[in-house]
């Protein structure tokens, strides 16, 4: 995937959404899952689109994972997204499943589509059933149009802590025609992907097929949604979804299309974008956290050498108080499961380098607490091995995220 490092032209739409891209609405609606805020949508596609999915790797997949697998096992192909936020519908056996096919039900006759053109996705409190009356009463209520206001809509009916909505959308040229995507995420506390509360939803006008669609998505995955923590837990309902409809009218994109690098340098960009949004965005968060690994044996190794930094529960409390406590870092490198050379280690916050070639370098105190006051953060780390380049994306840990999860279902 290194082809997509390569400098190609996208234009970011800075008021872009997921309902940018030709043939796509969407909608939100109050229906009464909890207080006062929107918390059931749809992403609709005029046309069936190719997609693709990926999801969390925890041994108790939510029910509407399970539906949604079973939608995208018929013929790769989706139509619309349903999204509930305040009940995750997992670990509630036969009946939560039975309910996400309900719901399914429900929406496929409300839009007049067949079943296994609709995704079901749920997010919020584990162990509690959904509210049926007031999610069918809620569907009926969801008329997606493509409009500003109404992405905007669907946005905030995804989040649950969240402080923010997430979107972000590109453009560029693909056969000398206009590809648009555009995405939109939650996500919050229980960030820890392998997939986590994450839910990711992708829209393009780009004609590929499924079977493309989904090596590109993993693939990035594994370089974005996978590569960003904000506690270390792995929630039972992460997903994120690609839908491609075709109605920008390029030739299908493959592997061996000419210009398949810029579709995987937008998909990557928008990826990475949301991925940031929820890492920053995280439980009781006040800052952004990045680590750069450089000169790992591989690309496999810096991403987790790079994870393990951002994970520390060390590191993120430090950056918090904005601590210049380099100790904790190259702690988590030593245990990271790599390949190190104990003398050749150099880190760097911000553009202050801390540690070179494992010693102490000659840096300001002072100028690296006042960096590390600041709302973004930066942790470079070279191990002077090899070629091996990773990110990793998380948040400080503040006394914020206690009271909130300790409080989260009252």
């Amino acid at each position: 995937m290194n082809a997509i490092k390569e400098t190609v032209h996208i234009q970011t739409l800075p008021q872009g959404s997921i309902i940018s891209p030709k043939g796509f609405s969407a909608a939100g609606v109050h229906a009464g899952l909890r207080h006062s805020k929107n918390d059931l949508g749809v992403i609709f596609s005029e046309v069936p689109a190719e997609s693709a999915a990926v999801y969390t790797t925890s041994h108790f997949q939510a029910a509407p994972i399970k539906v949604t697998q079973d939608s995208l096992s018929v013929e790769n192909k989706l139509q619309a997204i349903l999204v509930n936020s305040a009940c995750a519908n997992a670990c509630t056996g036969k009946q939560g499943l039975a309910d996400a096919y309900q719901t399914r039900a429900w929406l496929a006759e409300h839009l007049n589509i067949p079943e296994h053109l609709i995704a079901v996705s749920s997010t919020g409190v584990i162990g509690e059933y959904l509210k049926m009356d007031k999610i069918k009463a809620g569907i009926s209520s969801l008329h997606p149009v493509p409009e500003a206001a109404a992405a905007e809509q669907f946005e905030s009916a995804i989040l649950t802590t969240d402080l923010a909505t997430k979107k972000w959308a590109v453009q560029a040229t693909i056969d000398g025609k206009t590809v648009t995507m555009g995405g939109a995420a939650k996500g919050s506390g229980m960030i820890n992907p392998n997939m986590a509360t994450m839910l990711a939803y992708v829209t393009t006008d780009a004609a590929i097929s499924s079977v493309h669609l989904q090596t590109a998505l993993s693939e990035i995955t594994d370089q974005t949604f996978n590569q960003i923590t904000v506690d270390g837990d792995t929630s039972t309902n992460d997903t994120v979804v690609v839908m491609a409809n075709g109605l920008a009218g390029n030739a299908p994109l493959s592997p061996d299309h000419p210009e398949w690098t810029v579709f995987l340098s937008m998909l990557h960009q928008v990826s990475e974008q949301l991925a940031k949004k929820i890492a920053r965005d995280g439980e009781g968060a006040t800052k952004l956290v990045e680590v750069e690994v450089l000169g790992a044996a591989s690309d496999e190794e810096a991403k987790k050498a790079a994870k393990e930094v951002v994970g520390s529960n060390l590191v993120k409390t430090a950056v918090y108080g904005a601590d210049a406590n380099w100790g904790r870092i190259i702690s988590a490198v030593g245990y990271s499961d790599i390949e190190v050379n104990p003398d050749t280690i150099d880190i760097s916050i911000g553009d202050h380098l801390i540690l070179s070639q494992s010693e102490v370098a000659d840096y300001s105190e002072e100028e690296v607490i006042a960096y590390l006051k600041g709302e973004e953060i930066k942790i470079t780390v070279n191990l002077h091995l090899g070629e091996g380049h990773g990110f990793a994306w998380g948040c400080d840990l503040s006394y914020d995220y206690i009271k909130i999860n300790a409080s989260y279902r009252t």
